[in-house]
């Protein structure tokens, strides 16, 4: 489990990504560290469902819910609040890089780079969809 949220807090913290050639990736300012900070407290309660299966990362930049039957019906309206501020805080975080970088028009740009080293990053076993589709790594 602290492999997995290392990995994560390095992919909030844009670790070795490369948007834009002039973006900063690894710029920090207040909101940046408090929105790094709250999905890395997170990640703790997501990480089973990553592993499971129930929950994967969207092509988007996104997390979402990609298989509900793999959540207990008690814990399925805890796990959607999750996934939405989780998404909530990714959006923020992708807004806050280009803003920080002086250059707000570069928050598509930084989402997608996000998107394509979250996939990447992702553990053996965890869903990631892709153009044709959700599919195991």
């Amino acid at each position: 489990m602290n492999t997995l949220r290392a990995t994560l807090l390095a992919l909030c913290l844009g670790a070795s990504i490369s948007a834009h050639a002039a973006a900063d990736l690894d710029i920090s300012s207040p909101a940046i560290q408090a929105l790094t900070q709250s999905m890395k407290a997170r990640t703790a309660q997501l990480s089973d469902y990553y592993a499971s299966g129930a929950v994967g990362f969207a092509q988007d930049g996104s997390i979402r819910v990609r298989d509900a039957n793999l959540v207990p019906l008690p814990k399925r309206q805890e796990v959607n609040r999750l996934v939405t501020e989780e998404n909530q805080d990714r959006a923020a975080l992708y807004r806050e890089i280009a803003r920080a970088n002086g250059h707000p028009e570069w928050e598509d740009e930084i989402r997608q780079t996000f998107a394509q080293r979250w996939a990447q990053r992702a553990q053996a076993g965890w869903w990631v969809q892709g153009r044709d589709g959700w599919r195991q790594k």
